[in-house]
């Protein structure tokens, strides 16, 4: 013990220098064999050859992951719906330019809005007359059924609302409008649009009416004739009986019929020529037609009249060709029915 002692002490650096180095040793030589153990991967594929050009192509099969019924993630439905409107609202009025071929209710149709909404804002071009419509006018049209209106010093929006019939609440919640919710009142010269409001149009059609006596259903100065049977024909013969313009409405108050210039017209019922000849109140060569009972036909733009005042007709007799006289561009018939002085929508008469 005494000697190992001495030897311990004699050489105590070198004996503890020596063990640091193996054991140093050790640790760096098991760290790399577990590094190349982790390494480690598993023996590449077989490399299959390729088929030449002439040969046929080899049957490789590859490795498949392995198959699972479990659902590999969050199942997820495709979204079709947009939230994204097709039609946005439309809030400020739109500068239109009239096409050839355009009628009152092509581009009523076209903005969505009524035949009457279009009259009521453009007064200054139309005079609340449809027939007036001509290509290259230039014409206001209102975002939507309603009035614009200029409002002026001392304006309230009950006496405005009370003018148009139309609702206050109608006025200030129009997005349009922009008005402070929490004082609702405008300033003079600002163009408010009154959503829902009307006014009377004026009626273009009576004055077209009382150019003869007997019209509006009275006694005709013609007298005689046979009275009407108070059936109604088609006027316009051939086909098709539709609607080539305008439609019946408050600004409009007949129908538009289908017809090529020169197709034959037709008395729609028995009664006695009241006016036949040119009409000054737009309706170009106009014949109309007392049947003796309450009813009155007018038949306007003709091309060509065949009849004369007092003549007495009878059912399907020809009064005339379609033609494209007075305010009109395109051929047609702009044809109307009066009961009792009032105009009735002639589409509910006539076969």
């Amino acid at each position: 013990m005494t000697k190992f002692l001495s030897f311990w002490n004699n050489n105590r650096f070198s004996l503890v220098a020596w063990v640091v180095t193996v054991a140093l040793a050790a640790s760096m030589l098991g760290g790399a064999l577990w590094w190349r153990n982790a390494q480690a991967l598993e023996p590449a594929l077989e490399a299959q050859p390729t088929a030449g050009p002439d040969a046929e192509a080899p049957d490789v099969t590859l490795p498949l992951p392995p198959s699972s019924n479990d659902p590999s993630g969050i199942g997820r439905n495709i979204q079709l719906i947009t939230i994204i409107p097709a039609e946005l609202p439309r809030y400020e009025p739109i500068t239109y330019v009239v096409q050839r071929g355009d009628a009152m209710s092509i581009i009523a149709e076209k903005f969505k809005v009524s035949t009457e909404s279009i009259l009521y804002n453009n007064k200054d071009v139309l005079n609340d007359d449809p027939h007036g419509l001509k290509p290259g006018m230039t014409l206001t049209i209102p975002p939507v059924d309603g009035i614009f209106y200029t409002w002026k010093e001392g304006d309230t929006l009950e006496k405005v609302a009370g003018e148009y019939k139309a609702k206050v609440d109608d006025i200030v919640n129009f997005p349009g409008n922009d008005v402070d919710l929490t004082n609702p009142d405008f300033k003079a010269g600002v163009l408010v649009m009154i959503p829902g409001g009307s006014r009377e149009l004026f009626d273009w059609s009576s004055l077209a009416f009382n150019e003869s006596s007997g019209a509006g259903g009275g006694k005709s100065a013609c007298g005689g004739g046979r009275p009407g049977s108070g059936s109604f024909i088609w006027p316009v013969v051939g086909e098709p009986h539709t609607i080539s313009g305008n439609a019946y409405s408050a600004g409009h108050l007949g129908v538009d019929l289908t017809a090529l210039e020169g197709d034959t017209l037709l008395a729609s019922d028995h009664g006695v020529v009241t006016f036949a000849g040119w009409s000054q109140y737009g309706y170009g060569n106009m014949v109309q037609i007392d049947h003796g009972n309450g009813y009155v036909t007018l038949y306007a733009h003709l091309n060509y009249i065949a009849v004369s005042m007092c003549q007495s007709l009878g059912q399907g007799d020809q009064i005339g060709t379609a033609g494209n006289t007075g305010n009109s561009f395109g051929a047609h018939l702009h044809f109307e029915i009066r009961l009792g002085g009032a105009a009735v929508n002639p589409l509910g008469y006539i076969q």
